[in-house]
């Protein structure tokens, strides 16, 4: 699979897009300073210092959707509280990457080790790997939930009136509930008539809502947005967030690690039930399908069978079918943008941010 280089982004989009990255590090920065500086235990500020490390290479997405949700409500581009809400967006989404990595059993994630990879190097009896295996996978599944619990204090810490924290509560409550449902879809392979049906319904739940669609209703809410607005976030927000997943499954199949920071072999190993490889089924011959039932989610999965199977997916045709998929998505988002009553550079950044999406390789 070829990928072409985003488009460049204008000086008027880079500039919101830039900003909203920049504010929600020093945000996150602060924040995370602090609660290492007033750590209950001594036990804590190591752990903080991961978190750190961890949250140090997201690409701060949902944070940027969020910004611009706000700014097409009309909020003031430097108010405090929108850094804020895009940092509690980013500690959420570092909970569930580091709860998806221990699941998945993936120890690479954003080019560095997973979390519980990180938090081995803690354990005080380093000397025994099956005891600090334990002892890494507890500690994250307990990091996970601490970003869990900080993103929530910093959304009800960020200054909002609460008539707008109300407005938008049901939007997150939703968000999580989603991403949680998605989740657990996603730990059991489906049987192979629902397969594809599953794959979009995972895909729906797990991502699409929560990288795009709900980080602009938010920010849209915490504004003051109308419903209006709210229903443009989820005709611009739902294509695009699938276009992110499935142009992510994609990746994770025919990828190159160096560019995704996230291992080649864990989606094949682990049997991932996704859009490619589900159509990757259906397009398959007898025999094909055999050898898919033998080495798709096959643990002890090395490179040379995962080559078979990106052959399979090419042979079918189902690679270039997801493509077209995600060209079609991102499609489908820039019509409902051209159609909203949105101002021209907020309308600029998402346009820009929308082909981003489709062309990235990483």
């Amino acid at each position: 699979m070829t990928s072409t280089a985003p488009a460049p982004v204008t000086s008027e989009a880079e500039r919101i897009i830039g900003a909203a990255r920049t504010r929600v590090d020093a945000v996150l920065d602060e924040f995370l300073s602090t609660k290492a500086a007033q750590a209950p235990d001594e036990c804590l500020p190591p752990v903080v210092a991961a978190v750190r490390e961890y949250v140090g290479g997201g690409k701060r997405l949902r944070p940027v959707f969020s910004h611009c949700g706000w700014l097409a409500a009309g909020g003031e581009p430097d108010a405090p509280p929108v850094a804020r809400i895009g940092a509690a967006l980013e500690l959420f989404h570092s909970f569930a990457l580091i709860h998806d990595d221990i699941m998945d059993g993936s120890e690479l994630r954003r080019g560095g080790p997973a979390m519980h990879v990180r938090l081995a190097a803690l354990c005080q009896d380093g000397a025994d790997p099956a005891a600090a295996g334990r002892f890494a996978v507890n500690a994250a599944i307990l990091v996970g939930d601490l970003c869990l619990v900080w993103s929530d204090e910093l959304l009800h810490a960020a200054g909002l009136a609460p008539a707008r924290l109300a407005a938008a509560r049901p939007l997150l409550d939703a968000m999580r509930t989603e991403v949680m449902a998605g989740q657990y879809l996603d730990l059991e392979r489906p049987g192979e008539r629902d397969w594809l049906s599953r794959a979009w319904r995972t895909i729906g739940l797990k991502t699409a809502g929560y990288t795009v669609e709900r980080p602009l209703q938010l920010g849209a809410a915490l504004a003051g947005g109308e419903r209006a607005l709210l229903r443009t976030c989820t005709a611009y927000g739902r294509p695009l967030g699938e276009a992110f997943q499935l142009r992510d499954d994609l990746l994770g199949v025919l990828g190159d690690p160096a560019r995704t920071g996230k291992p080649a072999l864990d989606d094949l190993r682990e049997g991932k039930a996704t859009v490619l490889m589900a159509l990757t089924w259906q397009r398959a011959s007898a025999a094909e399908r055999g050898t898919l039932r033998a080495l798709h989610g096959d643990p002890g999965l090395d490179e040379s069978g995962a080559e078979v199977l990106r052959g399979i997916v090419r042979s079918t045709g189902a690679d270039t079918a997801v493509e077209r998929l995600v060209s079609t998505r991102i499609g489908q988002a820039l019509a409902a943008l051209a159609a909203a009553p949105i101002a021209g550079p907020v309308r600029r950044a998402l346009t820009e941010l929308a082909e981003q999406v489709g062309a990235r390789d990483h």
